[in-house]
């Protein structure tokens, strides 16, 4: 089956959206309700590090992006019911239109900016990003959810369902509002509480954090790009199709 015959399947991808919410949204509920009832958190020394409620989660980026995913899916399914997945519909409806706003402009790039980063940073030094303290009070399959899952939903939406994406100088300025917003945000959260919201901020001196901020915003908008490129190259007679439309 190709591409194009999983795309019109709507059986298919209505599945693939629903698997995703499903997860995404349980996560979002687990981390809200759940989590704070576990019994080895109670009793852990280490549960101040752990974000209980929603003024300490959404201190972080893979919180937004959670939300984003959960959004975007719900979104999609919406589409699936009362909008349309054909490939290049004359008339978008408006419920189209955002959810191909959406994943171009945040959806993706967010997602591989969460993931990427995450796994990297890690990589180098858990204790940057995820000290081994939290293992026994934070659940690995959340810890996936947030920075794994992600990206692997996405990616794959990105193969299985055609998008429009608006303008570059659109789709850019959107993400840019989106991420300049999270970094004015997590400076007042230095600021009232006098400790960084990621303990890699907490290494480095000024000069390197306005470094490490321009190489995340510069990551992220060539997130934005990439999944632009993706898209032509993966539904490249489909782009060509919606050109001659418009034209």
């Amino acid at each position: 089956m190709t591409k194009v015959e999983l795309y019109k399947s709507r059986v298919f991808v209505t599945i693939i959206h629903l698997c995703a919410l499903g997860q995404f949204a349980y996560g979002l509920y687990y981390s809200n309700f759940e989590i704070q009832r576990s019994y080895k958190l109670k009793t852990s020394l280490h549960r101040r590090l752990v974000p209980e409620t929603l003024p300490q989660k959404i201190r972080f980026l893979a919180y937004w992006s959670l939300i984003i995913q959960a959004l975007y899916y719900i979104v999609s399914l919406a589409n699936d019911f009362v909008g349309t997945n054909e490939l290049t519909p004359k008339r978008p409806p408006a419920i189209r239109r955002f959810k191909d706003w959406l994943l171009a402009t945040l959806a993706f790039p967010v997602a591989l900016n969460v993931g990427v980063t995450f796994w990297t940073l890690y990589a180098i030094d858990r204790e940057l990003v995820f000290p081994k303290i939290l293992d026994p009070v934070f659940p690995s399959w959340l810890n996936h959810v947030l920075h794994t899952n992600i990206v692997v939903f996405i990616v794959l939406e990105l193969f299985t369902s055609y998008r429009a994406y608006p303008k570059r100088s659109t789709g850019l300025t959107g993400l840019a509002i989106f991420m300049g917003s999270y970094l004015i945000w997590i400076h007042i959260v230095k600021h009232y509480s006098g400790v960084w919201v990621y303990p890699v901020l907490e290494v480095l001196q000024l000069p390197q954090r306005i470094l490490f901020f321009a190489a995340v915003l510069g990551f992220t908008f060539s997130l934005y790009v990439l999944g632009e490129f993706l898209n032509n190259i993966v539904w490249a007679k489909e782009v060509k199709l919606a050109k001659r439309k418009s034209n």
